[in-house]
């Protein structure tokens, strides 16, 4: 029974987990422009409005640009990396290898977990490096002081959160791929869903001051994955965000769907 399980599950899912990460890191380009560009945007940002952000914390302390970002910098990376990795899909599709995964006896939910696991464990991987070194940017004077340094507890409570919004992501990613045929089309869709996803997340700017957009930011999953990580960091910023059980709630679900809908697509037989 258990070795069974181990040969079903656990030792598919940990191979392409494993595939996951080889081709990540073989791929420099890959690696320095995942953790540049959301360490730009948190820097270049936080200096240029600093001055125009004004926001209250829930004690009535002032909040900086930069300290509110900081969660919008790190779901960047967590969106961008899980989805991105879903282009092994189309990639697998071209070169074969996924027709023998198809083929071979493994369950179809192995294969929808080892994909998006591996998506989700490098987003986490990323994003906990971008949240670890922001005391070293404060330090060499890239960013203003402001509360920095998260306990043991925090950690593993962010590792929690950003895995499971990356779950979510790489889900998202993968129901695309699998009906998207070229990479070049693949990048086409996703340059116009993730900015705006992540902008209307609440990641770069609180949306209070507009009825439609606080509607349509209550609407978007990825909001529940930021509000869930404010409240993991402790920011003094979440009298106006859902509750942790909530946020956390919304994530798993949305994981979960993305999950049932990618096996049952799997499963599905194609033109192919």
């Amino acid at each position: 029974m258990i070795s069974g399980l181990f040969a079903a599950y656990v030792l598919p899912i940990t191979m392409l987990v494993e595939r996951e990460f080889v081709r990540f890191f073989r791929q420099r380009s890959r690696v320095v422009g995942a953790l540049a560009q959301p360490v730009i945007f948190w820097v270049l940002f936080g200096a240029g409005l600093r001055g125009a952000f004004q926001m209250k914390s829930a004690n009535g302390g002032d909040v900086s640009f930069q300290e509110y970002f900081l969660p919008g910098a790190a779901l960047m990376i967590v969106l961008f990396t899980s989805i991105f990795s879903s282009i092994s899909v189309i990639q697998d599709r071209n070169e074969g290898f996924l027709q023998g995964v198809l083929a071979s006896p493994v369950p179809r939910l192995s294969l929808v977990l080892g994909k998006l696991c591996g998506g989700a464990l490098l987003a986490l991987t990323q994003a906990m490096l971008f949240l670890w070194s922001a005391p070293l940017l404060q330090y060499v004077g890239l960013a203003p002081e402001m509360p920095m340094g998260f306990s043991g507890v925090q950690s593993l409570a962010m590792m929690g959160v950003l895995f499971l919004t990356g779950m979510g992501m790489a889900g998202l990613g993968f129901l695309f791929a699998w009906k998207i045929d070229s990479v070049q089309g693949f990048h086409g869709v996703m340059s116009v869903l993730l900015m705006p996803m992540w902008l209307l997340s609440g990641a770069f700017f609180p949306p209070s001051g507009s009825r439609w957009l606080s509607w349509v930011v209550s609407v978007n999953p990825l909001s529940y994955g930021l509000s869930a990580l404010r409240h993991v960091i402790g920011q003094g910023v979440t009298d106006s965000l859902p509750s942790l059980p909530v946020s956390l709630l919304v994530s798993s679900l949305f994981a979960a769907s993305c999950v049932s809908l990618g096996v049952w697509m799997t499963r599905r037989p194609t033109g192919a």
